[in-house]
């Protein structure tokens, strides 16, 4: 019986000592207290991966493979430039046909008294909003104010312009003979109306210029067929109110002279 219990003791002894060994063998990968994974062992990269991972999509970061690629549309800018453009171009224009109504001819037209300012109580009024112009025929004016009291307001006004009209009162209207053009008066008419179509054909440069400069800001947003063909478009704008302005000069100046 002793010796069956001695036996019994010696494997008991040897199953405890190979437990052992075989727990001592065993490595136990863990973090280092302080949070760093430098001690992880050869798990480190697989933490760091998730680690970083997990921090990343805590601040709302997306990953390359989840932006994918974003097609915006660009909205086509030439009409509205074209729009703007022409605005401008045409103001130009009708401001240039306004200015060389204002120029005497040897022919009586109503609307070369409109520059005219009449003082009117108290107050400086255009001509042709106290009276109405006619034509009695083609070198004599009628003017018939609406109220009969601006009369001599309105004649010294006439008097006073640089048309060199005297005119002389008919009852309640008042009559502008419109004198001949002698050749230096047309001559140096002549000249202010190539003066004005200068000055105003610059507005309409500037008006492209100006259209150009738009386009150019949105450029490198928009193919470039589409901003060759809206560049064209503008230049062909251009050209338009030019000739526009060129053929209104050539014809006063053909009314001046008389030819």
């Amino acid at each position: 019986m002793a010796l069956l219990l001695r036996r019994g003791a010696a494997l008991a002894a040897r199953s405890f000592r190979a437990a052992a060994a075989a727990s001592a063998s065993t490595t136990v990968h863990r973090l280092p207290a302080g949070g760093s994974l430098a001690g992880a062992g050869e798990f480190a990269p697989a933490r760091l991966f998730i680690f970083e991972n997990r921090r990343g999509f805590a601040k709302g970061k997306k990953s390359k493979d989840d932006r994918g690629d974003t097609v915006q549309a660009v909205p086509d800018i030439g009409p509205t430039v074209k729009s703007a453009a022409t605005a401008q171009m045409d103001a130009a224009v009708i401001a240039l046909s306004r200015e060389l109504s204002k120029l005497r001819t040897g022919r009586a037209t109503p609307g070369m008294l409109d520059h005219i300012m009449v003082e009117n109580a108290g107050a400086k009024v255009a001509l042709n909003r106290i009276a109405v112009v006619s034509v009695l025929d083609a070198h004599t004016l009628s003017v018939m104010p609406y109220d009969p009291t601006s009369m001599k307001s309105i004649e010294h006004a006439i008097i006073s312009s640089p048309l060199g009209i005297n005119p002389t009162p008919d009852g309640n209207r008042i009559i502008a003979a419109i004198p001949p053009l002698t050749k230096e008066n047309i001559q140096a008419l002549c000249k202010v109306v190539t003066k004005s179509a200068e000055d105003f054909k610059q507005s309409i440069r500037r008006a492209r210029q100006k259209a150009l400069d738009t386009i150019k800001k949105s450029a490198s947003s928009m193919p470039k067929d589409d901003v060759k063909r809206i560049e064209k478009e503008i230049e062909e704008l251009t050209k338009k109110f030019i000739k526009s302005a060129d053929d209104m000069c050539k014809a006063k100046e053909k009314e001046i002279s008389g030819s």
